[in-house]
């Protein structure tokens, strides 16, 4: 399981020209499901991004959490963070999970946050063509795995 965290003072999804989701101060995950990951490996990744200390405190120091600042939390299903492009310049996703494999673990990390955090949880619709939107506060970028 891989996720790109993205600290962020606005972000939105758009499909078909209509805006689907949006939330203010916070992160967007964009989240990997790799074919052999588990509910163990997404709880232990949601875990890990809502502890995640990237947000300043008093001294500008990046020293709270998404908790800490009461912000939310945009997950976007994302199967090209598993691409593999080390042969020719068309990249293959085969460490990617399939989609049937995949989104009940995209749906249980959604879920999971949702059940055990008591920020605003947002998501995208799994599979769906989406323009996402978002003003990167920092900029602020991590890579995480599990």
């Amino acid at each position: 399981m891989r996720a790109v965290i993205q600290r962020v003072s606005q972000a939105s999804v758009r499909i078909n020209d209509e805006i689907t989701t949006e939330i203010n101060k916070g992160m967007v995950v964009m989240l990997g499901i790799a074919h052999n990951d588990t509910r163990d490996d997404a709880e232990s990744l949601a875990n890990k991004i809502v502890n995640l200390r990237i947000f300043p405190d008093a001294e500008e120091k990046m020293n709270l959490s998404v908790i800490d600042i009461k912000g939310s939390l945009l997950v976007i299903s994302n199967f090209t963070l598993y691409a593999n492009s080390n042969k020719g310049n068309r990249p293959n996703f085969i460490q990617a999970a399939k989609p049937m494999d995949a989104m009940p673990i995209y749906d249980y990390f959604v879920e999971y946050l949702r059940n055990n955090t008591q920020i605003e949880i947002q998501s995208g619709v799994f599979r769906a063509m989406m323009e996402v939107t978002l003003t990167n506060d920092g900029p602020v970028t991590i890579i995480l795995e599990k």
